[in-house]
This record gives structure tokens, sequence and C-alpha cells, in this order.
């Protein structure tokens, strides 16, 4: 909730005109508790969880020729009755431990210093923090990831997420209650190192949202992330690696980046299998 009273009162405290989206962010949140903006980001979850797989699923189901040739694991063909049920799946999991989780978490966010005040932050910040937070969150699902495939690891929680050995959008957060928890630790780690404004802490949930559907995807398009100039990003083939293995993957453990597995050697398994394939095979 911002303190100020109106337009004039905002900008004598921040020292300047308002921008555009400074007025309409005054305009949305003067009157709203700081619980009800965070509370946002679970509107968002379900929002952008429920629409980013639906491309992928509508492609999986028409099941053209000129298209499946960027599906990686082209013989397995999901029906709607399977995604729609995966979607229940995490529905439901999303408002029994993801929502609670969110709502719990809201006294650590004002104590770590997530804001909601004026001035909004600059892009070149909005930048650079998602950057640190793509860059710490990659590394410490890492080390979780990798535990979770211990034995115990593995057979006590994370082989609910393995039950798709052929990955697809809405499986990305398909996974055991407790795994849910777990790795949720890492997404929360870079905000509360490196606070900055709730818009900001949104941003960050909804891209690595997204970015987790495109990598469970099932598809490798020309457009896919992998295509951009992001260094070391491992993207769908990477990840699809790791779930067509499942219990005996000892491989692309990263959530994002390639640089961890490289690092630590947990990629020779997937580079072996890359140098065994022929030309216009799965890689």
């Amino acid at each position: 909730m911002l303190e100020y009273l109106n337009l004039e009162a905002a900008e004598a405290a921040v020292g300047r005109k308002l921008t555009v989206w400074e007025e309409l962010w005054l305009n949305y949140s003067a009157k709203k508790h700081d619980f009800i903006l965070h509370f946002h980001n679970i509107l968002f979850l379900f929002l952008f969880y429920s629409l980013a797989p639906l491309p992928y699923m509508w492609i999986e189901l028409i099941q053209s020729k000129k298209i499946n040739k960027y599906k990686i694991q082209p013989k397995v063909q999901r029906t709607f009755s399977d995604m729609f049920k995966c979607y229940k799946d995490v529905m439901k999991t999303f408002i029994l431990v993801a929502g609670p989780l969110q709502i719990l978490s809201y006294p650590t966010t004002k104590w770590i210093g997530i804001r909601t005040s004026l001035p909004l932050p600059s892009k070149w910040e909005m930048f650079w923090q998602l950057c640190v937070y793509f860059i710490i969150e990659d590394y410490c699902h890492y080390w979780m990831h990798r535990w979770l495939h211990t034995k115990w690891g593995y057979e006590k929680i994370h082989h609910v997420h393995h039950e798709y050995t052929t990955p697809i959008g809405f499986a990305a957060p398909y996974a055991h209650w407790a795994e849910i928890f777990i790795l949720g630790i890492p997404s929360f780690l870079g905000p509360a190192l490196v606070p900055g404004h709730i818009i900001t802490y949104w941003l960050w949930f909804i891209l690595r949202q997204l970015e987790a559907v495109e990598t469970h995807s099932g598809y490798e398009f020309p457009w896919s992330l992998t295509k951009w100039v992001i260094p070391f990003y491992g993207g769908a083939k990477y990840h699809d690696y790791h779930h067509y293995v499942g219990s005996r993957s000892r491989s692309n453990f990263a959530s994002v980046f390639t640089y961890c597995d490289y690092i630590y050697g947990t990629d020779k398994g997937y580079r072996h299998y890359k140098s065994l394939l022929v030309p216009n095979k799965r890689d």
C-alpha cells in the first residue's frame, strides 16, 4: 500500500514528475495492502501455467508431419486426456502446497525488503536483478536436483516428476509436494539475497515458469530459446535427455544453463549419447 494521498504527494516524495508507468502503478496499488500485491504471485502462477502449455498441447494433438519433425521423442504421442489429467494433478498441488507457501512467505518478503513503493525500478535494474536470480537459482537447483537423484531422494520424492519420461509442457511443475518445497527454495533465494521491487519479483517467477514449460515442452523449434544468444542455455533437448534416461540419469541436473553440469562432469553421459547419434536424429 502506497502512503501517498494523490499524484501531487507522490511526485513531491519522489522529487520529479512520475512516468506513465509509475502513474499507472500509483493508481493500481495505492489502496491495495502489500499482502494483496504479494498474493498476485499465486494468481500469475495459475494463469501462466494454464496458458503457456496450450500451444504445445495443440501442436501435440494435431500431429502435423511438418511440425512433428521438431518433436524430440516423435514416437510418443500424448492424448488430450493425458495432458488434462496432468494439468488437474498440478493444479491440485498448486492449491494445496504452492498457494499456502506463497501466503506463508509474505512476512519473509517484507523482512528481506521486497518493496512496492515508488519509484519503479529502471529497465537496467530489472534486467541485472533477473540475471542474478537466474544464475543463483540455476546453481542451487543443480545441487538440490542432484541430491534428488540419490537413491533415497529419487525413490521417496523425485520419481513422481520422472513419471513423464517424455516431457510435456503441463508436466513442468508436476512433482511430489516435497519437491515443490525443496526446489522452490532456489527460486526464492535470488530475491532474498538481492531484493528488488515486487514487479521484478513477479516477473522473475513468470519467466522461470515460462522457461520451465519450454524446457519440458518436448519440442525444439527454430524459434526456441536455445536458438537465442544466451550463454550456456540448455533448453528442451538438454532436459529431455534427463527425462529420457529417468532413474538412471546422472546427467543434466541444472535447470536453465549447462555450465554446472560441464564443470562438475555431469554432462558426460549426454555428450557421449550425442556423439553416438547419426545426423538428423534425436540429439
